[in-house]
């Protein structure tokens, strides 16, 4: 039998809450709502969720500043939900660790479409399932080493912490060491944005991950390359 995820919504709006769980359990999902941002940040810390939409205007606490407390401690993944005016607060979420945005108003489709994006990625055996790349489960190179079937990543012998979507961008990017990528293709191949979506996604992620790698691992982190006026890639010390 297959799982039922549990998703957290977090929105100070009832009639958004509504709508967005009336549609989530149409595709059989268990829904917690939250309209604070304290009140979010303890349910977040308090129970395992599969995902959380967490709209970024909350009184009290933001949404920005839930997401960062919640990233001290997991790596669940969190889609934030923005007005359209909120353009740099969006950067700021995914500096703090929001691995995806949808902008009001928004059609419900597209948050189900998102959700199950992410759920499909979100596991390691899920993403083994569709993942139509042949690859080996474990990747090694000096100072970087990926374990798929664990969904692991360790630096210099060291673990670690990475959202799923940031270990998606790194495993796609050591897949193919040394190709260089444009944030067009890693947008459409990660995130599997067609027709939507902020190319700017790519680069925070990017920051984050060698932010993250460089704590450990400065020569890990250095792998990760910048190929100016094109893209980046993973790139394999000589």
């Amino acid at each position: 039998m297959e799982k039922t995820h549990k998703i957290l919504v977090v929105d100070d709006e009832e009639r958004i809450r509504r709508l967005l769980k009336m549609y989530l359990e149409r595709e059989n999902f268990l829904i917690d709502e939250a309209e604070r941002g304290e009140q979010a940040l303890e349910m977040a810390l308090n129970s395992d969720y599969d995902i959380i939409l967490l709209d970024l205007m909350l009184p009290g606490m933001d949404g920005v500043e839930v997401c960062q407390r919640i990233r001290e401690h997991k790596a669940t993944p969190i889609v934030m939900l923005t007005a359209k005016g909120e353009e740099m607060n969006r950067v700021q979420g995914f500096e703090a660790g929001v691995d995806d945005y949808v902008v009001k108003p928004f059609s419900p489709r597209e948050v189900v479409y998102r959700v199950k994006a992410i759920l499909r990625r979100a596991s390691a055996t899920a993403y083994l399932k569709t993942d139509t790349i042949t690859s080996h489960s474990i990747l090694v190179f000096p100072e970087l080493t990926i374990d798929h079937d664990a969904h692991k990543v360790l630096a210099s012998g060291q673990e670690v912490n990475l959202t799923p979507k940031e270990y998606e961008l790194l495993h796609y990017l050591a897949q193919s060491p040394d190709k260089v990528f444009t944030r067009e293709e890693l947008l459409k191949d990660v995130w599997h944005y067609d027709f939507f979506g902020d190319l700017r996604t790519v680069d925070t992620h990017i920051k984050r991950l060698r932010e993250k790698l460089n704590k450990v691992s400065p020569d890990a982190a250095q792998m990760i390359s910048t190929v100016w006026g094109v893209g980046y890639k993973l790139e394999v010390p000589k």
